[in-house]
């Protein structure tokens, strides 16, 4: 999407008006630009009985060289952040690049500079589409949408400052959804990585290390090592630096990502039923490409680091077995349950790694398990913290965000089902089953959480796990289900890129 902002004038192909709801004329300024027929037409569609601004409510006005599209808001008082984003998403989804790319938003009466700002992020993040492996009709128009929004004058310097940042930190989102929408075929662990070393290339601010199969092996990352060993396309830990001369000496975010690019489960092989979904095991990882991307763009100045751990788990001759026991980085070991427990497995090398950058916290992402889509269903991430201050900070910028997150108990209860292995100092699953899972999980990453310095006697690293196995993905069909997430339409969702922008860059 192309954009701009500007005061009310002249008028594109189509004309957005997102009205309030109790709207009986046409408000000063909406018809500016249009001509006499065109604005009888309006003004007679908004005096109608057939129009009364509720939320959801859109009315189509054809004119002769621009369609007007009439969007109810519902009561301005209630006018949320989430309202108004949701809406500009929808309203993007009514428009039809065939009636012209040339489009007006224009916000009139009742309208606050935030909740403009969140109706135009609603209409960038839906609009988004990949196209990559298939062909595309004829009919389909591919140049992007010209977009102007438009207000009065003491709205011009909040929009011109700031709808710059959100498209930024949208483009996080889009990359995000671009790397988990790839097939697995295509996006695998070192494919990943060499698109990050592309993306950091003539970027004097961008230090990006990329740990492969040797270097793994060197390092003792058994859990790496051990969940990939199993594939033809080994797998490997990539090191995101942004700002690496910033900040000396002072902790910073380090945000950790699971890249699991296929997840066929391993020796413990999954049900055929679904599997195909399981590129998009890697979404962790690729909401941390995502977000440098935004960091970068919109030119954020201090240190961040990030960690993606990245293998495919395939039940080749040599994968790892269920009763194997191997050490990780930290050089504590790991009982096997389950090879399809994996996720965790990777990430205990990169949490352990994480401590090396002495965060100021940690924050790791991971497709993690399917009983926390039971638990909180498709819209809510489930959230564990080490630490009540970090907890809130996160579940504060998750809310702003419209991406929403759900406290999950984390105690020593969750810990013993782990820890009690005759073999190993932990395992990867529980003898109890599936009770508690996303919560014994949660815990199995904890144990690999280090300590400040890594000093025994010292405080845990603040650390928050978000399983966003429910929220990272959609329908894997071009159909809508009811209630599902205006904000894309299938595939991958790019969830939390704009949480963690928040957290870093708002505190």
């Amino acid at each position: 999407m192309e954009w701009k902002n500007s005061e009310f004038g002249e008028v594109g192909n189509q004309l957005v008006l997102p009205l309030f709801k109790g709207v009986g004329k046409a408000p000063n300024n909406s018809l500016s630009g249009l001509n006499r027929t065109q604005r009888t037409l309006v003004r007679e569609a908004i005096a109608s009985d057939d129009f009364e601004g509720k939320k959801g409510q859109r009315m189509a006005v054809w004119s002769p060289g621009c369609r007007v599209l009439l969007v109810g808001m519902g009561e301005k008082g209630d006018l949320c952040h989430r309202g108004a984003r949701n809406t500009g998403a929808r309203t993007v989804v009514a428009l039809s690049k065939k009636r012209g790319l040339r489009v007006t938003v224009r916000f009139t009466t009742g309208w606050s500079s935030e909740r403009m700002l969140d109706f135009a992020e609603g209409m960038m993040l839906r609009d988004y589409e990949f196209l990559e492996h298939q062909e595309v009709d004829d009919e389909h128009i591919a140049e992007p949408w010209s977009v102007d929004f438009q207000a009065s004058a003491r709205h011009q310097g909040v929009l011109a400052d700031s709808l710059g940042h959100i498209h930024s930190v949208v483009g996080g989102v889009h990359l995000a959804r671009d790397l988990g929408n790839e097939p697995a075929n295509v996006l695998y662990p070192m494919e990943y990585a060499r698109r990050v070393v592309e993306w950091a290339e003539g970027k004097d601010d961008v230090v990006v290390e990329v740990y492969d199969w040797d270097k793994l092996r060197e390092l003792g990352m058994g859990g790496l090592v051990n969940v990939g060993k199993g594939s033809d396309r080994k797998p490997c830990m990539v090191l995101f630096t942004l700002n690496p001369d910033a900040d000396e000496g002072v902790q910073r975010p380090c945000i950790v990502g699971k890249g699991i690019t296929f997840d066929t489960g391993g020796i413990s092989i999954k049900p055929s039923k679904g599997m195909w979904d399981m590129k998009y095991d890697m979404c962790g990882a690729a909401t941390v490409f995502g977000l440098m991307e935004a960091l970068h763009a919109t030119g954020y100045e201090r240190r961040v680091n990030g960690v993606a751990c990245l293998a495919e788990n395939m039940p080749g001759a040599g994968a790892y077995r269920p009763g194997d026991v191997f050490k990780t980085y930290s050089g504590k070991t790991i009982e096997v349950f389950s090879t399809d427990a994996e996720g965790r497995n990777v990430l205990a090398d990169g949490l352990w790694k994480a401590g090396e950058f002495n965060p100021e916290y940690i924050v790791d992402l991971a497709t993690l398990t399917g009983a926390i889509v039971v638990a909180l269903g498709n819209q809510i991430t489930g959230m564990w913290a080490n630490e009540e201050d970090i907890g809130k900070r996160v579940k504060k910028a998750a809310s702003r965000s419209g991406e929403a997150v759900w406290r999950m108990p984390l105690n020593a209860q969750f810990r013993k089902y782990m820890t009690d292995s005759a073999f190993a100092d932990i395992r990867n699953g529980s003898i109890g089953g599936g009770a508690g899972s996303s919560n014994t999980a949660a815990s199995f990453l904890e144990f690999f959480v280090p300590h400040r310095g890594y000093d025994e006697d010292a405080d845990k690293i603040p650390w928050v796990h978000l399983d966003i196995a429910g929220t990272a993905w959609g329908p894997g069909s071009k159909a809508r289900s009811e209630g599902a997430n205006p904000l894309f339409q299938f595939g991958v969702s790019g969830v939390h890129v704009r949480t963690l922008h928040r957290l870093i860059t708002e505190g």
